[in-house]
């Protein structure tokens, strides 16, 4: 960089100027930066699908420890996370963390995984809202609706919100998530009250209950219920004060979600009895929930929780559609994409052309499943066990290793600065976090047959964890060709608005 000419390097850099290439900063306060962030990780969606599946598939009472484990975890990658969130105002988040510590190559790498991982988990939504929207059309108005339509519909919907201030997205999310989660303490405390046989019994949170060889797999199941909290930073630039309200807005979240799942999860061993929780898991898989409401709270609302069942699906597709439209946003700004995607909506400020490219996935996706279901009314295993599943657990393994990246990452940041000292519990703290997250990576290659339900010797079980793995070789290749092509342009990655503010200071100084 110092054998430059400033009129080499200014044509790279002059790219950031004008408002398009900024989110609008003082539009999220603690509430609306909380609620945005907790809609990804759809509550209700978790306790009534991704807690009787893991009960069923793992054999495991004791998913309640797991997710104090997990908490713990989290807890310990957010102290540096956090930490250095206070350094890094970008809303490419995960990548931009990476880049200042691990260098501009392993952040292109990063961003390119951050792409194809949060494009996964939200397109993965679309089956099973479409599964259940069609059911609901067949339950209470006689008609038969291809699961395929109603999923068309709610990515148009998506995208065009997408447009929106995301001040008017974060109302929307706020009130379905505040409904959602009522509902399902209202469960919850019905459950305390009127106990199955066992009565209240706490056998899930003993160790013992953790015992065999599934407890690695269970743990890649249940982290998924944790995945929207690291989203915090991608909104950074839309806060007024992001070195207080992301870290603040992480713990909140991290601590919440633990405690919530930790609870409910709990709440149906009590429901059904520690003993019988893994059997009636089996046989009712996500109807578990909506049964045990029935007998105790009655059927208007158990009606009610369908309905916001789908809504919780809803507002976590938006969140994560968001998200992804910030990333593409970040990486347009910095030569990681066309530079069309670091633009922003002129009216509404929102990154409207990464909205856009969001929105075109999601259609893609959803109508290349729906070709493969060849049944009128729709099979359910194609957008369920085939386009919710394997997408879920793609995006999952994603954002697994870009947290594991980023706890290196960290740990890397603050020794180059000189701050190990100052820094070293923090360290210590992503060390820990890092070696936990990748043996939860590990397992979940590993194990990768049994999370989407393939055979053992389906070639699934390496093509789709093999996505991630071509992500990062792909990133990493461009980060090297950029390197040697542009190299004002590979100095830039990670630093977002910064080099524009840097830019206009040397303008001025001159």
């Amino acid at each position: 960089m110092a054998t430059e000419s400033s009129s080499k390097s200014r044509p790279e850099i002059s790219t950031f100027k004008g408002q398009d290439r900024a989110l609008r900063a003082g539009r999220l306060g603690t509430g609306g930066l909380l609620l945005s962030v907790l809609a990804a990780t759809a509550p209700l969606m978790v306790v009534a699908g991704v807690m009787p599946t893991t009960f069923a598939v793992m054999g495991i009472v004791g998913q309640p420890l797991l997710y104090v484990v997990l908490g713990l975890v989290l807890v310990l990658f957010s102290v540096g996370y956090a930490e250095m969130s206070r350094h890094v105002h970008n809303a490419g988040a995960f990548y931009a963390y990476i880049s200042r510590g691990l260098g501009g190559t392993a952040g292109a790498s990063a961003a390119l995984v951050a792409l194809v991982a949060y494009n996964a988990l939200q397109v993965g939504i679309y089956g099973i809202f479409g599964f259940e929207v069609s059911g609901l059309f067949a339950t209470y108005a006689d008609l038969s609706v291809a699961w395929w339509i109603p999923a068309l519909v709610a990515a148009l919907v998506v995208g065009a919100l997408g447009w929106l201030k995301i001040d008017v997205n974060a109302r929307v999310l706020g009130v379905l998530l505040i409904v959602e989660v009522a509902l399902v303490v209202i469960f919850d405390i019905a459950a305390v009250a009127d106990p199955a046989a066992q009565g209240l019994s706490l056998h899930a949170f003993n160790p013992d209950t953790l015992s065999g060889a599934g407890v690695g797999t269970a743990l890649c199941f249940c982290i998924a219920a944790f995945l929207g909290f690291e989203q915090a930073p991608v909104y950074a630039e839309e806060t007024s004060r992001p070195h207080i309200l992301v870290p603040r807005v992480m713990f909140l979240a991290v601590g919440g979600v633990a405690v919530f799942f930790a609870l409910s999860s709990w709440a149906l061993t009590v429901a059904t009895g520690p003993s019988a929780i893994v059997a009636e898991s089996q046989k009712q898989s996500a109807g578990l929930l909506f049964g045990l409401t029935d007998s105790r709270l009655g059927g208007t609302f158990t009606d009610v929780l369908h309905v916001l069942f789908v809504t919780g699906m809803f507002a976590a597709m938006l969140s994560f559609h968001n998200v992804v439209a910030r990333y593409a946003f970040a990486m347009g700004r910095e030569g990681l994409l066309p530079a069309a995607f670091g633009r922003t909506n002129s009216a509404s400020g929102a990154p409207g052309t990464g909205s856009l490219l969001q929105t075109a996935v999601s259609v893609v996706v959803v109508a290349v499943f729906a070709i493969a279901d060849d049944k009128p009314t729709g099979d359910p295993t194609v957008p369920v066990l085939h386009l919710f599943t394997w997408f879920g657990n793609i995006g999952s393994l994603g954002v697994i290793v870009l947290m594991a990246a980023a706890c290196a990452s960290v740990i890397v940041f603050f020794v180059r600065r000189g701050a190990a000292g100052a820094q070293a519990w923090r360290l210590v703290t992503s060390a820990l976090a890092g070696i936990a997250l990748l043996v939860i990576a590990v397992y979940t290659v590993k194990d990768f047959d049994v999370l989407v339900g393939a055979g053992p010797g389906s070639s699934l079980s390496w093509a789709l964890p093999g996505i991630i793995g071509l992500a990062v070789l792909v990133g990493l290749a461009q980060g090297l060709l950029l390197r040697a092509r542009k190299p004002e342009a590979h100095a830039r990655i990670g630093l977002g608005n910064e080099a524009f503010q840097l830019e206009k200071a040397a303008g001025e100084a001159s």
